[in-house]
């Protein structure tokens, strides 16, 4: 909540940071880069929100990995070709 952090939006805008935040009717979204239109006073809509920004997370550093182990091994069959 932008609104109750104040002091946290801003350290941030000083230091340069990108802010993403819930944001509902009572606050300004003008004080954040990202906004996730949302309940921000209940506990249960924030855990899910967050619950699935870190699933896409998980996701995407899975996705990556999967990509570097399959470059490894054309790197090592092409390496073996070559011989």
């Amino acid at each position: 909540d932008p609104k109750k952090e104040r002091i946290c939006v801003q350290e941030a805008h000083t230091l340069g940071i990108p802010l993403i935040g819930i944001c509902d009717t009572n606050c300004d979204p003008e004080e954040l880069d990202y906004v996730i239109p949302g309940n921000d006073d209940a506990i249960r809509a924030v855990k899910l929100i967050v619950s699935k920004m870190a699933d896409a997370v998980i996701e995407a550093k899975q996705g990556t990995a999967e990509a570097d182990g399959e470059i490894e091994a054309e790197s090592e069959e092409f390496a073996a070709t070559e011989e």
